[in-house]
């Protein structure tokens, strides 16, 4: 998953002029997907109906979950479209119909919003869109949660697409599970518990692979980050400071990169401002996860309609639970390795940030040392036979 983004011709996914393309932070859907208007950008293959990419991704994306025309996965996504999840990957389009189908069964009401689009490429070479939608819906059917509560839930989901003439053929999803369940009312550690003994009755097992690029043998973390990824000023910078704060561990530089008015939406759909509420929120993160290494898998940006400028951000986190923070439903240290994907949408104003949408999903940290106790188990009852 550690790839540049490239097309299915091999070249790179070179920033476009937004030019006229719509963007989704202050305009109504209707404004979004609009009827019968005319083509504002080069989309050779896309189908007649899409004026330019953003209104490609949301326009599909309501007209699949929102209409419930779930049979346009066959015209918008490959047959061998590879989709990366929290909790797991599918690895065909038919996996990405049925998947979509038990969703919507247990939330019917479910209607999602784009909250803004940060996106590149251009028609030769295919596009990349990330793409953060926040949810609301009511869990009003039995499905693949259980019973039916019948409360309501909002929760924000950020998916990372690459597009060639029409179809995705590879996405990122990073849905905060957590904050839905927490709505609902549903037990995190049972909801984790299920998921890993089904992942674990299939034979995975999680493997300890011991030190990570965040420590390699005794030397400290690495001077500078890999800045190859990006292809602005504003990317190589974002990347330096991401690279610093989690790797370096330096968190003091969060407030020499945001606004001191800013405002953090994190998971559990936390709505948090200033420096202090953002440093603390990434120090439990790294406090629960200690030994972690940080690694920036994609990054992208757009200029905003509101002033400055939006980044995109697809990270993973991987290091071993042997610490306390804020992601207390792992409970006590338990030493097992943990890998977190998230997305990461940033708004920069006047050179600060002024905003930052952070999503991952703690459920899915759960499930990795639910699934790692299993796998103690079961080799301890070997050892025992022996």
């Amino acid at each position: 998953m550690s790839e540049k983004s490239t097309s299915p011709k091999g070249g790179d996914l070179t920033p476009a002029t937004t030019g006229r393309v719509m963007q989704v932070e202050r305009h109504d859907y209707t404004d979004l997907a609009p009827q019968n208007a005319k083509r504002t950008q080069p989309m050779r293959g896309f189908d007649a109906i899409y004026t330019d990419i953003v209104d490609y991704i949301v326009r599909c994306t309501h007209l699949i979950w929102d209409e419930r025309d779930i049979g346009l996965i066959y015209s918008h996504y490959t047959h061998n479209c590879v989709l990366y999840g929290t909790t797991g990957t599918l690895y065909t389009r038919e996996e990405v119909v049925r998947d979509t189908i038990q969703r919507l069964v247990s939330f019917p009401e479910r209607r999602g919003m784009a909250t803004h689009v940060i996106w590149k490429g251009n028609e030769d070479d295919g596009f990349y869109t990330s793409h953060l939608v926040t949810g609301t819906g009511r869990h009003s059917q039995n499905g693949h949660l259980g019973p039916a509560t019948g409360r309501m839930f909002t929760s924000r989901t950020v998916a990372d697409c690459m597009i060639y003439e029409n179809k995705i053929y590879r996405e990122w999803v990073v849905a905060d599970t957590t904050a839905i369940l927490q709505q609902l009312g549903i037990d995190v550690q049972g909801y984790a518990e299920r998921i890993a003994k089904s992942a674990f009755d299939k034979g995975m097992v999680s493997l300890d692979i011991g030190e990570n690029r965040a420590q390699v043998g005794q030397y400290p973390p690495e001077a500078e980050p890999d800045l190859s990824l990006a292809t602005s000023d504003l990317e190589r910078h974002t990347l330096r400071w991401l690279h610093d704060v989690f790797n370096r561990k330096m968190l003091g530089t969060i407030a020499k990169v945001y606004a001191p008015t800013a405002q953090y939406h994190g998971p559990l759909m936390a709505e948090l401002y200033g420096h202090a509420a953002i440093i603390h929120q990434t120090l439990g993160l790294i406090g629960s996860i200690p030994d972690a290494a940080f690694t920036v898998h994609h990054i992208c940006s757009t200029p905003c309609e509101e002033g400055g400028e939006k980044v995109a951000v697809r990270w993973i986190m991987e290091g071993h639970h042997i610490g306390y923070g804020i992601l207390n439903h792992l409970g006590s240290p338990t030493g097992k390795r943990v890998q977190i994907m998230g997305i990461t949408h940033f708004h920069y104003k006047n050179g600060k940030i002024v905003d930052e949408w952070r999503v991952y999903d703690e459920a899915s940290a759960l499930v990795q040392v639910k699934l790692a106790q299993m796998a103690d188990v079961k080799a301890a009852g070997l050892t025992a036979q022996t």
